[in-house]
């Protein structure tokens, strides 16, 4: 089995390869855009993993996200509330979609 995990849209972004259960290729996407802590989508970090193994995307069984949403809720929440009153609330819950 073939699995691609990606992380990103927060600091670090970066992709793996996993192979048969066996980690084949990792990178962070700053190595690439030389933009330190880079938190876009890790489209070159990706593409290498998959380069390095000789293997398109169609090769793939599975690409993951990584994800914990509590996790970021409180790292959004920390974020707005450290900035407070400047943050405002509102934006947090413009962008979280919450209630």
């Amino acid at each position: 089995m073939k699995i691609l995990g990606i992380s990103g849209f927060y600091h670090d972004s970066a992709a793996a390869l996993v192979v048969d259960g066996e980690v084949r290729a990792a990178a962070q996407e700053e190595r690439f855009s030389r933009k330190k802590h880079d938190a876009r989508f890790p489209a070159q970090a990706a593409h290498w993993c998959l380069k390095s193994q000789g293997l398109q995307l169609s090769d793939l069984d599975a690409v993951i996200y990584y994800e914990k949403p509590l996790l970021t809720f409180e790292r959004l929440l920390e974020t707005y509330l450290g900035a407070a009153p400047r943050g405002r609330g509102a934006h947090l819950w413009q962008r979280c979609r919450c209630g």
